[in-house]
């Protein structure tokens, strides 16, 4: 089961965290601090796979941004690691080359995003994964839109 989902810059500022099991707030910081240190200190010799406590994380490196992964012993490490890639390519699809700024400024969406990926983690399928997403903003533009007219 995935316990959390970060993206982190170079520098280890969190970018995104999104947690999918309780751990109290005061503890985000601490455990983000840790796990942004171990992952950003390795090489890229060596393997993106790392045992840290009672978990598992998976990382991976785009341009200036890490993705680090947070799982339990269920996961398969390789399954999550293309699952980062996968979550990479949607994001990619949705924002046009996604960078850093793509994903600070528009973070309900990138959230709904994950959510669609995580909670239903069998689909892989980008045009399935954005349709919610797709309906909802563009329906909430298009209504905005039709208000208008009408009142003119």
């Amino acid at each position: 089961m995935i316990k959390y989902f970060l993206i982190v810059n170079k520098q280890g500022q969190t970018r995104l965290s999104k947690y999918y099991e309780h751990v109290d707030i005061n503890k985000h910081t601490l455990l983000e601090t840790e796990v942004v240190k171990r992952c950003l200190s390795r090489s890229n010799e060596q393997c993106s796979f790392i045992e840290y406590k009672d978990f598992k994380l998976i990382h991976r490196q785009y341009a200036a941004l890490f993705i680090v992964v947070g799982v339990d012993d269920t996961e398969t490490e390789m399954a999550i690691y293309e699952f980062i890639h996968n979550s990479v390519e949607v994001l990619d699809e949705y924002f046009s080359r996604v960078s850093e700024l793509d994903k600070m400024f528009n973070l309900d969406k990138v959230h709904i995003i994950l959510d669609e990926m995580v909670c239903r983690i069998v689909e892989t399928n980008r045009e399935r994964i954005l349709a919610p997403l797709l309906i909802l903003y563009n329906d909430s533009s298009s209504s905005s839109h039709s208000l208008f007219a009408r009142m003119i």
